[in-house]
């Protein structure tokens, strides 16, 4: 599903690469950790997943798209088969649960008649399908979040990303957060988690990969055969 091959990411501004010669692979089913301290290459690495930026070097491929080649007009097409989730959630203030969700329908062109259900849907998949008429300032933070969750999953997609979706959320709240997310990645959707929160590293059994200055320094499942 996802394959880094020798990848590095230099930036004008910089003397040190943000990623540096990573190489790993993902394959369908998995939930993968992205561990490391603030400005090891988490986040680059997510963005170079959704082509927000592409490698200086080496290849990217992501869900059967190469990024380094991508043309602009493609980039649709890729992120349609992934979820993004943030940690500012990145909610519209002005717009309901549903709306919300809604939105990611309506901008990828799907039939306006099958929008409710699939909303419906999803909704209730993650837990708020009582919610669904209440504006983000009436939600938890808790809540917000499982809002952005379900507006990432409103289009099926194979692949989930989530950068540090726990970051601003009480323990509480991160508990059913990652609970969630591990429901998704049981339904079979590949879920790649970003976070600086050793704690629910440790207390999971999930893969790991450990970046530091760039580079990914331990993959817990390293010596496993890898599915291709």
């Amino acid at each position: 599903m996802i394959r880094f091959s020798k990848v590095s990411k230099r930036y004008p501004t910089g003397t040190d690469a943000a990623v540096d010669e990573v190489s790993f692979h993902i394959g369908r089913g998995e939930f993968v950790f992205l561990t490391g301290h603030s400005g090891a290459g988490k986040t680059t690495i997510l963005k170079l997943m959704f082509a927000e930026e592409r490698p200086t070097s080496g290849e990217v491929r992501v869900s059967g798209f190469g990024i380094g080649g991508l043309r602009r007009e493609e980039v649709p097409r890729l992120r349609r088969r992934l979820g993004i989730v943030f940690q500012d959630f990145r909610l519209l203030e002005a717009r309901t649960a549903a709306e919300n969700v809604a939105f990611a329908l309506e901008v990828t062109g799907a039939r306006a008649d099958g929008i409710p259900a699939r909303v419906a849907r999803v909704l209730d998949q993650v837990g708020l399908a009582m919610k669904a008429e209440a504006l983000p300032r009436e939600l938890s933070g808790g809540e917000q979040q499982r809002v952005a969750i379900a507006r990432a999953l409103v289009n099926d997609p194979p692949v989930l990303l989530a950068d540090e979706p726990t970051g601003n959320l009480d323990e509480r709240a991160t508990r059913g957060v990652f609970q969630l997310l591990c429901d998704i990645n049981t339904a079979g959707t590949v879920v790649v988690m970003a976070t600086h929160d050793l704690d629910l590293v440790r207390h999971a059994n999930k893969r790991t990969l450990e970046m530091r200055d760039g580079r990914v320094v331990f993959d817990s499942a390293s010596d496993a055969t890898e599915s291709w």
